[in-house]
């Protein structure tokens, strides 16, 4: 019974230590996925692809963040990125309107583009109609889009159809996020080279 004492404290120690292997394997995990700009959506580790699409569905802009990561906080920063050259001058970077679900519902959203002279065509959320509602006359006008202009968005969706034919991008397998959203501007550089080939 004498040696009870010594066994726990050494049982107790290398149950520490452990446990402070398995932490630190989670950090090493954890610094890799962030590394490499993945992040835990439902379906596990992933990443997210915003993009910003013209009406002929043809991609204009992509920003890449982790799996997990809302859509309506990168709407300012996939705008921004659009840069479309024309014959003469600076590049376009203000279309005339833009088509979103209602996961860019958002007054800061609709700011913007009020602010860029941008005709916003975005329906608005039920849990914001009802609160701006209760609010009265202090809640603002209700919010109206053009239900014509709105049967365009699904053009996102077809673009996304088309860079998804690659299956590296597909399925991400390049480890970091410079190659595979070097790999999207490929993808969507090939796609705009098919349209005006087939145009000339």
């Amino acid at each position: 019974m004498a040696g009870g004492a010594p066994q726990a404290a050494a049982d107790a120690a290398a149950a520490d230590q452990a446990g402070a292997d398995r932490a630190a394997a989670r950090r090493r995990r954890k610094a890799r996925a962030k590394a490499a700009g993945l992040g835990r959506s439902r379906g596990g580790l992933s990443s997210k692809i915003h993009a910003a699409v013209d009406s002929a569905g043809l991609p204009l802009a992509f920003v890449l963040t982790p799996g997990q990561a809302a859509d309506c906080p990168q709407f300012r920063t996939v705008l921004e990125k659009v840069r479309v050259p024309g014959p003469v001058g600076r590049p376009r970077t203000r279309p005339d309107a833009v088509a979103a679900d209602k996961a860019y519902s958002s007054k800061a959203n609709r700011a913007y583009l009020r602010k860029r002279g941008i005709k916003a065509v975005i329906p608005e959320k039920r849990d914001q109609a009802a609160n701006r509602k209760k609010k009265g006359s202090r809640g603002g006008r209700p919010v109206s889009h053009d239900t014509e202009l709105y049967k365009d968005r699904n053009t996102v969706e077809r673009c996304f159809q088309k860079v998804k034919t690659w299956r590296g991008v597909a399925t991400r397998y390049d480890k970091s996020p410079e190659s595979f959203e070097a790999g999207l501007h490929l993808r969507g550089s090939i796609m705009w080279l098919k349209q005006l080939t087939s145009t000339t």
